[in-house]
């Protein structure tokens, strides 16, 4: 609905405002394709809010469209006509296309006037804030803008709403008094487009906790890596809090606002905050991966609200469960009204890798704020969830909804949960004896055409550990077996490189094979016989960091249909690259199996929605490696094979 009237109460107390308006729901796929960047996220926001009378107690102000000189002041000339343009009828016939050129990017005829409300709203309801007009103020808007950079519109974002807003009130409202503004990302994804807009700003302070992986999860670059602290003037201003998996929650979360952002808050002392409020680090979320509940959210908004004189505000960004969603930003509105979190505890520690991330910020930072010197005590990073227990929350969307219980799951003291089991490295959890058993009886090949040709490199995959190069070990497979046999053939498949980086080689393009034949083409592929277990537990270190396999991806009924669809995408290795397992013929009577992206994923490579890289020298010397050391090629052979590969079109 828009909203066409400014309403509110008058009762004493934190005056919080709302904008919202149905309008930005008008940009969206432009055929009308499941997407979970949809409209109907701020509608959830909305209506919850409604629903639970908390509109009633806010002062709602209208969505208004922002001027471009204010979008200049964060992107360039050429960024700003383009989404102004877009959504004009000379476009209608290239819209798709010039989408296309963005990486996860769509547009329609909605697209337009959706950003500049985005944008507008945000900036108004900054303005508000910072007037004194009210204690604070939520935007629900869409699309969300955090990685928007200044030239490109980038993953959901069109127009960056906070940056923006923050450069609006820093340089165009200088009467206004604010002067350090600190902004807060809990998305659970890098604000990589904010952090460049201020990255040589002292009056900016950004902090970003995300996931990482490494620098595996989107964006999939070093952007949101602790060593990006900022440049010149801005030199510590910039903080990143990488987190190196997912399944991270509340304890996880409050730890970082206890020994980072908190003291480093205090000293800088901010005239307003505002806070990037992306909710897909929530329980359920698709994307995220992590299990923030509603609690949590309260009370890391609630200590925010000591500081700037409690000016701070929400901007929506990402957040794809809708009623996670909705739970999350209702519990950040009540906050924001009473003045204390909702009800809950949380009594679970931290996970060891959230200290060890959490002492490496501070170290880095530590000669920039004087607060993060000291070193924290044994005694504090002692309490520790132990990593031999690895679990995923999952719930879906039609399941009721009873929070009570959702937090008691997740937050139960992980000191408490049994482990059944351990092998040889310490800590390995075997909760799947029935399907091992059976799969362990049962061989195939598995065709390696990347890294994996050197046997060495392949070995880490089984018997666990890294070769040079590699960035962090693989645990290895619950059956350290090494193969029963190695072969080699050729395939009319077409290998090629792509993807920006990855956490285990760093920056350069990893091998993939077209999933389909092409008898253009041929490729090396080093086969290796193991059984049907280890192949689950290679898919699972391909494609998944943080999650014990509880149940196999590929069984026995799996291994029969393929022979007939000749490849099976697994569904819940969807977010890994290599969840396409290719079927590849017989040897002896023995199924070949691969593993690569789908045929979408190629398209997208060839499009350039994904990115070709040539691979670094490291990597690419271990596919040398397994070609020379395979007696298949020389060194030199094998160089051009691979030099070949990655720089000829698709």
């Amino acid at each position: 609905m828009e909203l066409s009237t400014e309403k509110g109460n008058d009762q004493v107390g934190n005056r919080v405002a709302l904008v919202f308006d149905e309008r930005m729901c008008r940009h969206d796929t432009p055929d009308g394709d499941d997407h979970p960047e949809c409209p109907d996220r701020i509608r959830a926001i909305w209506n919850k809010l409604r629903d639970s009378g908390v509109v009633d107690r806010c002062v709602v102000f209208n969505a208004k469209e922002a001027e471009d000189k204010y979008i200049l002041s964060v992107h360039s000339k050429d960024h700003v006509d383009l989404i102004r343009n877009i959504s004009s009828k000379q476009f209608d016939s290239k819209r798709n296309k010039i989408a296309s050129r963005f990486n996860s990017i769509y547009l329609n005829k909605g697209s337009s006037e959706a950003a500049y409300l985005a944008a507008g709203s945000v900036i108004e309801a900054v303005d508000r804030v910072a007037k004194g007009d009210v204690n604070s103020a939520f935007a629900i808007v869409r699309p969300p803008g955090h990685h928007a950079e200044y030239d490109e519109p980038m993953g959901f974002c069109l127009f960056n709403n906070v940056a923006a807003a923050a450069s609006y009130v820093l340089n165009e409202r200088q009467e206004l008094g604010v002067q350090k503004i600190l902004i807060v990302d809990w998305d659970v994804h890098h604000g990589n487009g904010t952090q460049k807009t201020f990255w040589k700003d002292s009056r900016v302070l950004f902090f970003s906790v995300h996931r990482h992986d490494f620098g595996s999860f989107y964006p999939a670059n070093d952007n949101g890596s602790h060593n990006m602290i900022g440049e010149g003037p801005g030199a510590g201003y910039n903080i990143n809090v990488p987190w190196e998996h997912g399944r991270c929650g509340d304890p996880d979360y409050l730890a970082v606002w206890d020994y980072i952002l908190i003291p480093v808050a205090k000293e800088f002392n901010p005239d307003l905050i505002i806070v990037s409020a992306g909710f897909d680090a929530a329980v359920r979320d698709p994307l995220g991966g992590c299990c923030l509940t509603p609690y949590g959210y309260s009370v890391m908004l609630r200590k925010l609200m000591d500081f700037a004189q409690g000016k701070i505000v929400l901007a929506l960004e990402g957040g794809y469960n809708l009623q996670s969603l909705a739970n999350s930003a209702l519990a950040c509105v009540e906050v924001l009204l009473d003045g204390k979190p909702i009800a809950g505890s949380s009594e679970a520690y931290p996970f060891e890798s959230t200290w060890r991330v959490i002492e490496t910020v501070r170290r880095k930072l530590s000669a920039y704020w004087s607060t993060l010197a000291d070193e924290l005590p044994m005694k504090l990073t002692n309490y520790k969830a132990p990593p031999s227990k690895q679990y995923n929350v999952v719930i879906s969307d039609s399941e009721s909804e009873n929070f009570a219980d959702l937090v008691e799951d997740i937050i139960k003291p992980l000191s408490e949960l049994k482990v059944e089991g351990h092998d040889d490295a310490g800590q390995r959890h075997n909760i799947s004896a029935i399907w091992r058993s059976q799969l362990s009886k049962i061989d195939i090949w598995y065709a390696t055409y990347g890294s994996n040709m050197w046997k060495h490199r392949f070995l880490c995959y089984i018997e666990g550990g890294q070769v040079e190069g590699m960035r962090k070990p693989c645990p290895g497979s619950m059956d350290r077996s090494p193969p029963k046999e190695i072969l080699w053939k050729r395939i009319p498949h077409r290998l090629f490189f792509g993807r920006d980086q990855t956490a285990t080689w760093g920056t350069g393009g990893v091998a993939f094979l077209h999933p389909e034949s092409n008898s253009e083409h041929m490729a090396y592929i080093c086969m290796y016989k193991i059984t049907l277990e280890q192949f689950n537990d290679v898919l699972y270190q391909e494609n998944i960091s943080s999650y014990e396999i509880s149940s196999p991806f590929f069984d026995e009924e799996a291994l029969m249909d393929i022979r007939n669809h000749h490849s099976l995408s697994l569904e819940p290795l969807k977010r890994g690259w290599y969840h396409n397992v290719v079927y590849l013929g017989e040897e002896r009577g023995i199924p070949i199996l691969t593993m690569t992206c789908e045929l979408v994923d190629f398209e997208n490579f060839r499009s350039g929605k994904l990115p070709l890289r040539a691979p670094s020298e490291k990597y690419a010397n271990t596919l040398i490696r397994g070609l020379v050391e395979g007696e298949q090629l020389s060194e030199t052979d094998a160089t051009t094979y691979i030099h070949e590969c990655a720089a000829a079109p698709l």
